[in-house]
């Protein structure tokens, strides 16, 4: 058994050092494949220029509910009264927490406060936030 374990190895080495000696490799490649990593390198740019980038800001915190159903039902009040501005529907344990907007300074926010206070009952105030802001606008700001 060692005998044909020894000559089994053996045989192996000289096959593995017989292949060593070839010193050129012919790689076919596909042409399409130059084309897909060229396409996946333009979809990478567009996505990372589009990012978003997070800044302190503020939401308005329209409901804070252990009740999800109430959640759902505002978030769906706030689409359909608000389709301008963007919903956040947050989950810390027991709370559902809806927050609505993205705003750079509180006057900013002050608007929309006056009037949700108005359509949805309960707490509804101003929080600060880390918000949504696209690049183009932060650089805007620094010129």
């Amino acid at each position: 058994m060692k005998n044909i374990l020894l000559i089994t190895m053996i045989a192996l080495s000289l096959k593995v050092s017989a292949q060593s000696d070839s010193t050129s490799v012919t790689v076919h490649k596909d042409p399409r494949i130059d084309m897909l990593v060229k396409k996946q390198m333009q979809i990478n740019e567009e996505t990372t220029r589009d990012a978003r980038r997070s800044v302190p800001g503020y939401r308005i915190q329209v409901v804070n509910t252990n009740d999800r159903n109430q959640a759902l039902a505002a978030k769906t009040k706030v689409y359909q009264l608000y389709p301008e501005l963007k919903v956040y529907l947050l989950y810390q344990a027991p709370y559902f927490r809806l927050r609505v907007g993205n705003f750079k300074t509180r006057p900013e926010a002050e608007p929309y406060f006056k009037t949700m206070t108005k359509q949805f009952q309960g707490n509804v105030t101003i929080v600060r936030d880390t918000i949504e802001v696209k690049p183009e606008k932060i650089e805007d700001e620094t010129n």
